[in-house]
């Protein structure tokens, strides 16, 4: 195995051209093959890393231009690569697409290629197209020099001859064809609003995971994928071991909510606090667990209350120790669905309101549904587990939650949007009770 692993970004001009089928089915067949391989994703998602747990049985890891700064991103990257022979990635949206700010920190895909030299697969979805899928091509040839389009997978083929007249066609601009999926070999993972359904709920995942790497042997060109990558340009200079964007642990050891209500944390959060001395304890409130009496902060993640609003409820045992763990005067923090959960009462998407835990004033529903999306930049108001007051974080909201009431608590922190646009104050803060929409990715 070589010291430096290789790496390649799978990116797509946009959603839903086939970036995680692809992936997952490189991944998946890789690991058949026997090569170790590591995944990671471009920007804030938080689902498909775990479908790349799933597939490469190595820990998923998202790498954000815009909410880590440069030198985190070669951390983490270097990191990733540490005993793998090969390193792929996922981008987001289109490959070029992010927000308007400096370059090299849009949150583009592109800025991840870029920065660790990883060369780009190209997943074109050309139903509706022939000879026109070569412009497309050619555009992002030249779009950007730093980010070099190395191979290209045609999806969604309806014939031979259709893949005969793109191959035609894009034969002179000398991007090797290194995939031609025919439109009936989609293989559908169930989403939900947030994307995928989480990989803990995909009950036939391995069965999914094993059809996708069938997928790669017979349409994917698997050894010019691998010829295609390139030795990743991670850990050089100040980068390598420089962590300190790393949020700190909220404590010494962490009780860490964590089940299909509560499954959103992101992986390189749980790595960073790990690697400064804490531990992590894991339970379950919707198996009516309490969190460890002897951890010293309660961390209540991102998640589907709202699908599970009614066993929430009713989990008396969890309700009580997290009172009593507040009541103490110990850290608790709620992020996004944890938050909710953190308030005195959700409304599910049927309008029937559920009493949640109530250490926080905060009302929201289901049944009045509104889209919250985009980076978040937070200056704290106040000292909270995300850090000391007057500190900046940086972060992700995406949620469908409606706030009906955020009561008389104090706000956590103000917020603005990725191009510096204040939003105003947000989250809530009462005691030692702390909670936002935002999920904190870096110190910003």
């Amino acid at each position: 195995m070589s010291d430096t692993p290789r790496g390649l970004l799978v990116a797509a001009p946009r959603s839903g051209s086939g970036k995680t089928t692809v992936t997952l089915a490189v991944l998946a067949a890789l690991r058949r093959r026997g090569r170790v391989v590591r995944a990671i994703k471009s920007g804030p998602d938080y689902i498909d890393p775990a479908f790349h747990a799933a597939a490469t049985g190595r820990p998923g890891l998202n790498l954000d231009s815009w909410a880590m700064p440069p030198a985190l991103l070669d951390h983490l990257a270097a990191l990733a690569g540490e005993g793998a022979e090969i390193v792929i990635g996922e981008g987001a949206m289109g490959l070029f697409d992010g927000v308007a700010v400096e370059k090299g920190r849009t949150g583009a895909g592109a800025d991840v290629a870029a920065r660790l030299g990883l060369p780009v697969l190209l997943v074109l979805d050309v139903s509706g197209q022939s000879q026109t899928a070569a412009a497309v091509l050619r555009g992002f040839i030249g779009h950007d020099p730093a980010v070099r389009i190395a191979g290209v997978v045609l999806n969604k083929l309806g014939s031979e001859r259709h893949e005969r007249m793109i191959r035609e066609a894009v034969a002179p601009l000398g991007v090797p064809v290194l995939g031609t999926v025919p439109r009936t070999a989609d293989i559908v993972l169930p989403e939900r609003h947030l994307g995928l359904v989480q990989a803990g709920e995909t009950d036939d995942l391995p069965a999914r995971l094993a059809a996708l790497a069938d997928l790669a042997e017979a349409h994917l060109d698997l050894d010019g994928i691998i010829a295609a990558a390139a030795p990743l340009q991670a850990g050089a200079g100040e980068g390598r071991g420089n962590n300190t964007a790393l949020l700190p642990p909220p404590g010494q050891r962490i009780a860490l909510a964590q089940d299909a209500a509560f499954g959103f944390v992101y992986a390189h959060m749980l790595a960073g606090w790990r690697g400064q001395g804490a531990e992590i304890v894991p339970f379950s409130p919707l198996a009516d667990e309490a969190p460890d009496a002897s951890c010293d902060a309660l961390w209540l993640p991102g998640g589907y209350p709202e699908l599970h609003a009614g066993q929430l409820a009713a989990a008396e045992r969890f309700r009580a120790s997290v009172h009593a763990f507040a009541a103490a005067g110990k850290p608790v923090h709620g992020e996004c669905g944890g938050y909710m959960a953190l308030g005195a009462g959700l409304v599910d998407a049927e309008g029937v309101r559920h009493a949640m835990l109530g250490l926080l004033e905060l009302e929201t529903s289901f049944a009045k549904r509104r889209m919250n999306l985009g980076y978040r930049q937070a200056r704290l108001m106040a000292p909270s587990p995300l850090g000391p007051e007057g500190s900046f974080v940086r972060g992700h909201e995406f949620h469908y939650a409606t706030v009906l009431s955020r009561g008389a608590d104090q706000p956590l922190a103000d917020l603005s949007d990725a191009e510096g646009r204040p939003l105003g104050p947000a989250g809530s803060r009462r005691g030692s009770v702390t909670g936002s929409f935002f999920h904190a990715i870096a110190r910003g």
